[in-house]
């Protein structure tokens, strides 16, 4: 399985609350494809405490976790979360 992309991954507090900032875009959503592998470094301090969910719904009320795969924590060095997305 090779990485398709690796993104990188920083929290940035607002006047709203936290925000994911995603390659230095701060956005709320990433597009990805199908029969593809994407890796989120959280290696970054400002992860602490921010660990990283996917959703299939834009009420976020449920996390997706078909191939997902956490390592390490958040905000500490190697700290990653990957997502195999499935072909089809």
């Amino acid at each position: 399985m090779s990485i398709a992309k690796t993104f990188t991954v920083t929290v940035v507090s607002t006047g709203g609350g936290n925000k994911y900032v995603i390659d230095g875009v701060q956005q709320d959503t990433v597009m990805i494809g199908a029969g593809l592998t994407y890796k989120f470094d959280q290696s970054d301090s400002s992860n602490g405490g921010h660990p990283l969910r996917f959703s299939s719904d834009s009420g976020n009320s449920t996390p997706y976790t078909t191939g997902v795969t956490a390592s390490g924590v958040p905000g500490n060095s190697g700290a990653y979360t990957q997502i195999e997305v499935a072909a089809g």
